[in-house]
């Protein structure tokens, strides 16, 4: 294998394929990304098991066509440090890569492009194509509710959910549920639920620019993949059912909050820094146009704040996990919410006041 490309070419798709790769490896190979250079095109593809990423770089000078595979973030760290002003030459001698560039000469170990593991290819169940904006802007309104490490599996990762004139995004870690969702013909005539894991959800995501551009998602029983410009990406998915998220998302609540977003959240962060390092309770005093924020921690410290709020209703007393408040208020993008409110025991319903395309909902503590 030999050829030439210019930095700049290079080195965004090996970025963003280093980021699949896990610096932390079972089998060697995972570690690498797989070249294979033919017709001027250079392929990258990096792979965990659980998502691959391949991109397509042009026009690329080959001189010797070839496949082989070589440390993913090594040659990443070496194009990022190479200057803009030569080419940079590979060769394949033996089972070492040469990487020059002007005065720059690198020899990379290798390992052969047959152990690289292939991502399967199954029949498509369907197809959808979605502006990038707003599949980027439902995966940014509802990712960080995804559970971690969670012994439910089907909650470490995000529900899509597609039916004939709908897309929707749903996470939950069992104590918050974020939900998004888009209008549009998709022209599928039976509604399609698939849970896409954490990984593909996070480097999905980087892939999406706040364009119009569509991206193509081909969904099967076990893979979506989505194709976004030059890259091809493919994440397996999460096999379990997915609660009923209709069934959390409260009703009928008759205290209803009015509040500008960024004083509550300013307000919610002030009164975290004295909350209890691991719970993380707050406690909300709800009056007639004013909320209280009250927290304490076992060294006795207290913090108390106050805002204004449009409220006309009976008092409330309600606890919550702040850290969980502030996350809704990162996500949401307009200057008002609205809190729906019943109960100390009953969950909480957040939204933008004038937005309905998404929702929040953030079960009380016992403080």
């Amino acid at each position: 294998m030999k050829l030439t490309i210019s930095r700049e070419s290079l080195l965004t798709p090996l970025q963003n394929i280093a980021g699949v790769v896990e610096k932390k490896q079972t089998m060697p190979v995972l570690s690498n990304v797989l070249l294979v250079a033919e017709d001027n095109v250079l392929m990258l593809t990096g792979t965990n098991m659980e998502v691959e990423l391949v991109g397509r770089v042009t026009p690329v000078h080959v001189d010797q066509p070839g496949q082989i595979t070589v440390p993913a973030r090594k040659l990443s760290d070496i194009c990022r440090a190479l200057g803009d002003e030569a080419p940079i030459d590979l060769v394949l001698e033996g089972d070492r890569l040469h990487v020059r560039s002007g005065a720059s000469h690198f020899t990379l170990s290798t390992l052969p492009a047959e152990h690289f593991p292939n991502v399967e290819d199954e029949p498509e169940s369907f197809r959808l194509e979605l502006p990038q904006k707003e599949l980027r802007r439902m995966f940014d309104a509802t990712a960080f509710a995804m559970a971690q490490q969670d012994v439910r599996y089907y909650l470490n990762g995000l529900l899509l959910e597609v039916d004939k004139d709908h897309v929707r995004t749903v996470a939950t870690d069992g104590h918050r549920l974020a939900m998004a969702h888009l209008e549009q013909d998709t022209g599928c005539q039976e509604a399609r639920q698939v849970i896409v894991p954490r990984k593909g959800v996070l480097e999905l995501s980087r892939l999406l620019d706040e364009v119009e551009t569509p991206v193509r998602l081909v969904i099967g029983d076990n893979h979506l993949r989505a194709t976004v410009g030059s890259y091809t990406f493919t994440s397996k998915l999460i096999e379990g059912k997915f609660p009923d998220y209709n069934r959390v998302i409260p009703r009928g609540g008759d205290k209803v909050v009015l509040a500008d977003r960024a004083t509550l959240k300013n307000t919610l962060q002030r009164a975290a820094i004295l909350s209890h390092e691991n719970i993380r309770g707050v406690r909300l005093n709800l009056a007639t146009n004013e909320l209280q924020v009250f927290a304490n921690n076992p060294d006795q410290e207290q913090a108390e704040d106050a805002l204004p709020v449009d409220y006309q209703g009976e008092s409330l007393q309600i606890g919550f996990n702040v850290g969980y408040l502030v996350d809704v208020m990162n996500a949401l993008d307009e200057d008002q919410v609205k809190i729906t409110l019943s109960n100390p025991n009953s969950s909480a319903l957040i939204e933008s006041q004038n937005d309905n395309r998404c929702l929040y909902v953030v079960m009380p503590m016992r403080l």
